[in-house]
């Protein structure tokens, strides 16, 4: 209901319903469903294929190297799941996707 506060999904902590990011534990999308980084469709937890498009929720995190759903952080080691481009004119944060940064069209990794 618009005027209530909402559990976020994270720390549990009443927050406002239009928060993009948690004030009370900081992160990012605290409120409903995780969503396929493709076609935005909902998904859940424990999935390792989006429904709608098919793409695999399971990526190596960035951080710990580790396989994790992919949502906002990594099961394993609590990391933001996202990449930022090493090319120093552009620096663009964002999901571990693709190959490519979406900004620049510079490769992300190192080869």
């Amino acid at each position: 209901m618009v005027g209530y506060k909402h559990p976020c999904k994270y720390c549990d902590a009443f927050i406002p319903p239009d928060s993009n990011i948690c004030p009370v534990c900081g992160k990012v999308n605290p409120m409903g469903p995780p969503r396929c980084p493709k076609c935005r469709v909902p998904t859940q937890k424990g999935w390792t294929r989006c429904g709608a498009c098919g793409l695999s929720l399971e990526i190596a995190c960035p951080s710990c190297k580790k396989p994790t759903f992919f949502g906002d952080y990594c099961d394993n080691c609590g990391a933001r799941l996202n990449v930022v481009c090493p090319n120093p004119k552009c620096g663009a944060e964002q999901s571990p996707l693709n190959e490519k940064c979406i900004k620049c069209g510079k490769p992300l990794k190192a080869k």
